[in-house]
């Protein structure tokens, strides 16, 4: 096939790119655009006309088997490839691509010196193969440690495309290997200004900021690579590596105890309130924050799990939490979450076909309950932590750039456990299908987080369905609309829109921290003259002396101690935000108390464990019955205590029934 057109304004209408140019430009554009696969046209001008000539049989009788070739190279099928590529060059020669392939196919199969040949033989019918140019470079460089040979190949394929990113990026591999790295930087930047999407080209600037002990700058490199990566890809998993051991490195030889001091200080200087930060095996938590309001302690505390990696980014997330309870208090917008008895009790109906699976299959009734307290107490953490944690994660990835080493650890390895508690099948098996989706979608919300931070994409790991994938993507885009301009206390609205979403909101509720204060107080207020004057005999006020006398002897007709049942209320206060743990701790210690018998007339008794804190022989025995009840029910009967009725009371009336 010959095609012709005059060279004439028309010419540069239908190729604008023609414009202005001479005989050589003219030439080389229409080559590149008349190409057909690995067959170049022949080009020439005469007398004002350009002509192309297209080997159109050739085209035809060689397309098919060379794409047929490259097919079976792309799938490693060297042996099949070779013997139709030998058929071509056999054909045709005169084709540079052939044996540019056929340079590739003994390169992989480990034939170097054979690759070398092929690739001559391309390069002596086309010098300006970009790609033959590469191969004799990479070659030389990688298995001949030729590297002035291998230059010679990437100059000359960079003076045939000085845009090539790729071979670029090649020298500047070679010279990072000779150790010339400030070189190699130069290279590498230049490739970035052509393609700064090449993730090659930013794992090896962070290659080379390592071996140049700028681990910070590596990281950073390293970050990038995997933002440009495929999670699946094989490429990916040597940049992982390489980026987390490059963190792990940081983390050893960096330390932020000032960051985490400074920090501490200005919060201590801000909530008037000092901060003490212990290590503590039996949380159930990598780390947890107890407010001292809610302990009635003097000091706030962070509490954290010394095995678990990057601590120090556990300790910094638990200080950001009273940073913005702080903020949120200044305001009075602050809440609390509060969980109780009740909203446990509507838990379990909730699962309760669930359960009756579990005894069907021969689980003991001691075990269920304590999975499914669990349970309950584990997607609560999730409700009011998963939106919260969002906040604080943004804010420290801005605010704290020495951190993020630390920050990548440790969300990594949380976002590791998470994936395995949603897809593990025994947990599946066993865990009521509602609450393990909805577990889910908080996990990859996450999962969306640490990608837009980090830029590692792991929402496939969690098997989720489209249905929970779409709803994951719904809550994280509100808060991306909540993250542009939040103010103190808004994560609360997050919390409280997410569980109705979710049809979580029966489990907890969000109070006033403010009005729940002023309750307590009016509750302390009662206690005090209980305590004080159990009957009110002391009270100056006819009515209410009225009301007493009335009240006290229906009390006394149903057999009620009214006193211990107030007592009650307090005590399940005070032990809502405690684990079990600490819980049975304070039982064990007033039992041992009890060895010595209490006496309701007595108002002086202590508990250790509960500072700044006397009690009243009722007092200490409602708080006696309570731990019990909490910490060890199955035990409670041998206490003797006829209180039943009156914690019976204390439940309806307290927060936490």
């Amino acid at each position: 096939m010959i095609i012709s057109h005059k060279i004439d304004e028309f010419l540069f209408t239908i190729f604008p790119e023609l414009t202005g140019g001479g005989n050589d430009l003219i030439i080389n554009t229409l080559k590149e655009y008349y190409k057909s696969g690995p067959f170049t046209p022949n080009v020439t001008i005469k007398d004002n006309w350009v002509t192309i000539e297209i080997d159109v049989n050739s085209i035809i009788n060689q397309e098919v088997e060379f794409r047929k070739t490259v097919a079976l190279c792309e799938k490693g099928n060297f042996q099949e490839a070779k013997p139709i590529l030998s058929s071509l060059i056999k054909a045709n020669p005169t084709n540079s691509e052939y044996h540019r392939i056929m340079g590739q196919i003994y390169s992989e199969e480990g034939n170097q010196d054979e690759a070398i040949n092929s690739l001559i033989d391309s390069l002596r019918w086309d010098s300006k193969n970009g790609w033959a140019l590469l191969m004799m470079g990479n070659i030389f460089s990688k298995f001949k440690s030729d590297i002035p040979t291998a230059m010679k190949y990437y100059d000359q394929a960079l003076a045939v495309n000085p845009n090539d990113n790729i071979t670029i990026n090649n020298i500047g591999a070679n010279l990072m290997q000779q150790g010339k790295t400030e070189e190699a930087k130069l290279y590498f930047n230049q490739a970035l200004k052509i393609d700064n999407k090449y993730p090659n080209t930013h794992y090896a600037l962070s290659l080379t900021y390592e071996m140049e002990g700028d681990l910070v700058a590596s990281f950073e490199f390293g970050l990038n690579t995997l933002k440009l990566c495929n999670v699946r890809d094989g490429f990916f998993s040597n940049a992982f590596n390489h980026t987390t051991d490059v963190a792990k490195k940081i983390m050893d030889t960096t330390d932020v105890s000032n960051l985490i001091n400074n920090y501490k200080s200005k919060l201590e200087f801000e909530c008037d309130k000092l901060i003490e930060i212990i290590k503590d095996d039996e949380i159930q938590t990598a780390a947890k924050f107890e407010f001292a309001e809610n302990y009635n302690r003097e000091k706030h505390l962070v509490k954290y799990k010394p095995s678990y990696k990057a601590v120090e980014h556990l300790i910094m997330h638990e200080l950001v939490h009273l940073d913005f309870a702080t903020k949120a208090r200044q305001i009075d917008a602050n809440m609390l979450f509060i969980s109780n008895q009740s909203h446990q009790n509507t838990f379990l109906k909730s699962i309760k076909s669930d359960l009756q699976k579990l005894e069907k299959l021969g689980i003991p009734d001691e075990s269920i309950t304590k999975y499914t307290i669990e349970l309950f107490h584990g997607i609560n953490r999730q409700i009011f932590n998963a939106p919260i944690d969002l906040f604080i994660e943004d804010f420290l990835f801005k605010s704290f750039n020495e951190l993020k080493p630390f920050q990548f650890i440790s969300l990594l390895n949380l976002i590791e456990e998470g994936i395995q508690a949603v897809t593990n099948d025994k947990i599946i098996e066993l865990s009521p299908k509602s609450i393990l989706s909805k577990s889910k979608i908080y996990n990859i919300i996450g999962a969306l987080q640490f990608k837009d931070l980090f830029g590692i994409d792991f929402i496939s790991f969690y098997k989720a369905t489209k249905s929970e994938l779409n709803q994951a993507n719904e809550l994280y885009n509100e808060y991306l609309e909540y993250s542009e301009d939040k103010q103190p206390g808004e994560e609360y609205e997050l919390i409280k829109n997410w569980s109705e979403d979710l049809k979580l909101g029966e489990y907890f509720e969000l109070v006033s921290e403010s009005s729940y204060n002023l309750k307590n107080s009016d509750l302390n207020s009662i206690l005090e003259s209980i305590e004080n004057d159990p009957y009110g005999i002391n009270t100056p006020d006819p009515e209410r002396e009225k009301e007493i006398e009335a009240f006290l002897k229906n009390q006394e007709a149903i057999g009620v101690n009214m006193a211990v049942a107030m007592f009650m209320v307090d005590a399940l206060e005070y032990f809502n935000s405690m684990s079990k743990n600490e819980v049975k701790e304070i039982a064990l210690e007033i039992a041992m108390q009890g060895t010595q018998g209490f006496s309701p007339e007595k108002n002086n008794y202590r508990i250790s464990k509960i500072k700044n804190k006397t009690f009243s022989g009722y007092h200490i025995l409602a708080y006696y019955y309570v731990s019990w009840a909490i910490a060890l029910p199955e035990m409670l009967s041998e206490l003797q205590l006829p209180f039943d009725e009156e914690y019976k009371i204390a439940l309806s009336l307290s927060n936490n029934k």
